[in-house]
């Protein structure tokens, strides 16, 4: 079985030799997604539009990858404080409306680096459409 490495075009580690994400067979695995715009590199000061970049690269990655994002199976999320959220959980219940298929998630207040207010790491399962 070969890995593959997955990255998005102006999403970064800070120059680190990391990808977003690795694909092992159907195994999806990501690094920290965070809240950068890919059109400008920059992460936002504000909370909300910070979790708005961050679920829109969890969709960047998850389809970069092949699959969607109801292949998703499990999220966790670092948060500075718990005040993220109702912001998480309003653009997950838009990600994910149906309550009966949504993935696991964990929600840790973690001492997050620089700018950073909210950060999600993901696992998928991506079945090859035959």
């Amino acid at each position: 079985m070969t890995r593959r490495s997955i990255n998005i075009e102006g999403l970064s580690h800070g120059g680190l030799p990391i990808p977003q994400a690795s694909l092992v067979g159907p195994l999806l695995a990501s690094g920290g997604i965070n809240g950068m715009d890919p059109a400008t590199g920059d992460i936002p000061a504000d909370l909300e539009q910070q979790t708005d970049l961050v679920f829109a690269n969890v969709r960047r990655i998850v389809e970069a990858a092949g699959g969607r994002v109801e292949d998703i199976a499990r999220c966790v999320f670092y948060v500075r404080d718990k005040s993220c959220r109702p912001l998480i959980d309003a653009q997950w219940t838009q990600m994910f409306p149906d309550p009966q298929s949504r993935p696991a998630r964990h929600t840790l207040v973690h001492d997050l680096n620089g700018p950073l207010l909210v950060q999600c790491e993901l696992t998928a399962y991506i079945q090859e459409i035959a």
